[in-house]
């Protein structure tokens, strides 16, 4: 069947108009977004809500339960490394007491995939399935580190957008960092992203090849990054021994 690329594109551009914050859009919001004419995003709009991928609620226009389906199938495809790394992120929390995040890398940023935290509260914003800058994030430092020349060389050179007075905006200061981590194998977010938040983590390995990374994080004046340093580092230790073993992804696998 011929597929109208510039349909799918225009519906892809309205899914796509959400951010990570938006609980909804208006009619109005959406198309401004999307550049569309506004029966344009009309008509697409309430075809994505006949068909589960948009919700209306009131004047405005929610991501649906349709995708929320999909994003679990996109869960369970990552179901060994998600499985196997909660009892460690765990078990760091209990040693921290502070926020634990596991992340992923996609393109020039970090993908949430898992957190665990308690009653304290911490002002940023690291929900799952959420994406934060890697440059200037730890897990996304943690990540490139280990990372191949290309996949390094593709956050350098774009532009590095400062998030605060402290976040790494030079490349050449990138690559110093990077080198580092790789020596120490554990990557800081000194306050990079979030004016008095920093963030430790340590790279998560499979078979050898960077494939995720796991934090702390918590305001400065408890975060210690050499006190957490090793905890932060025995957990990710614990993940990437676990995933290289062929009889445990078996099992998670079901094969």
């Amino acid at each position: 069947m011929a597929v109208d690329v510039s349909v799918f594109g225009r519906t892809l551009r309205v899914i796509e108009a959400f951010g990570d914050d938006d609980l909804g859009l208006s009619l109005a919001e959406l198309a401004a977004r999307t550049e569309l004419p506004r029966s344009t995003v009309h008509r697409i709009a309430h075809g994505l809500v006949e068909r589960g991928w948009l919700e209306r609620t009131d004047e405005q226009f929610a991501l649906g339960i349709r995708l929320f389906e999909l994003g679990q199938r996109v869960q369970l495809q990552r179901f060994d490394l998600h499985e196997i790394a909660i009892p460690f992120m765990q078990d760091l929390y209990e040693a921290t007491h502070e926020i634990v995040n596991l992340g992923v890398l996609d393109g020039k940023d970090v993908i949430y995939l898992a957190k665990i935290g308690g009653h304290r509260r911490v002002p940023i914003s690291t929900r799952l399935g959420g994406r934060l800058p890697a440059h200037c994030t730890a897990l996304g430092k943690a990540m490139l580190a280990f990372s191949p020349d290309e996949v390094r060389n593709s956050v350098a050179s774009a532009k590095l957008v400062a998030k605060t007075p402290r976040s790494i905006t030079d490349p050449v200061a990138l690559e110093a960092e990077l080198l580092r981590i790789t020596r120490d194998r554990t990557a800081v977010d000194n306050e990079e992203l979030v004016a008095g938040v920093v963030c430790v983590a340590a790279p998560v390995f499979r078979d050898d090849v960077v494939i995720a990374a796991v934090s702390v994080t918590g305001p400065k004046a408890r975060i210690d990054p050499h006190r957490v340093a090793a905890a932060v580092q025995t957990a990710a230790r614990g993940i990437s021994r676990r995933l290289s073993r062929p009889s445990d992804r078996g099992l998670v696998r079901g094969n």
